[in-house]
């Protein structure tokens, strides 16, 4: 499962937030057919895997659902994300994480925290994208959120930009558990949850 990667050659052409997800916890962004999985908070715990071709083969049929519109790509994206979780989940232990995971769960050998989803996902948007999967969308710089003063937590997620209209949409999987479906709505109706 394991592989070994040298940074890609699309790197250079990242935004200056999306490269700083990587070079924050000391890892490379995702080549054409492997990244680094981010698990233990904020990357504490990482596993290189590189997608066999029978990965890239599900990932497209999954994709393919979703060439009617932007809307069932974004469909078609949280069916990739799920494929994904349950892909990973068996081999890293996180088959056993929970929703809104973070210091207080107490188990961060099994869990993800937002940074850590916002990483994963970004990775594999970046990979969708680098093999023209995504048709309706491109991937856009993590967002955040968080205001103490009306007891909003601090929450980042990834990001994808409807090419025709410019929409930012979340794909938000912090708050689902394992093999759930993850949150994919506006940027800005996001901004306002807790």
């Amino acid at each position: 499962m394991a592989a070994c990667f040298a940074a890609p050659s699309h790197a250079a052409s990242l935004s200056a937030p999306v490269a700083q997800l990587y070079s924050s916890v000391s890892i490379f962004p995702p080549s054409a057919n492997a990244m680094t999985v981010c698990y233990g908070f904020v990357c504490r715990r990482r596993e290189t895997f590189g997608f066999t071709a029978a990965d890239r083969g599900a990932l497209t049929r999954i994709m393919a659902g979703g060439r009617a519109s932007a809307a069932a790509e974004r469909a078609a994206v949280q069916r990739a994300v799920v494929w994904f979780d349950r892909r990973l989940g068996p081999v890293l232990g996180t088959d056993k994480r929970v929703a809104r995971a973070d210091f207080r769960a107490r188990d961060d050998a099994h869990n993800f925290d937002c940074w850590d989803t916002t990483r994963n996902v970004t990775s594999l948007l970046l990979i969708l994208q680098g093999w023209n999967l995504l048709k309706f969308h491109l991937v856009g710089d993590p967002r955040y959120r968080g205001n103490v003063m009306v007891l909003q937590t601090p929450h980042n997620t990834p990001v994808l930009v409807e090419r025709a209209t410019r929409a930012e949409w979340v794909v938000d999987l912090w708050p689902r558990g394992y093999g759930e479906k993850p949150d994919v709505m506006p940027v800005a109706t996001w901004l306002k949850e807790d």
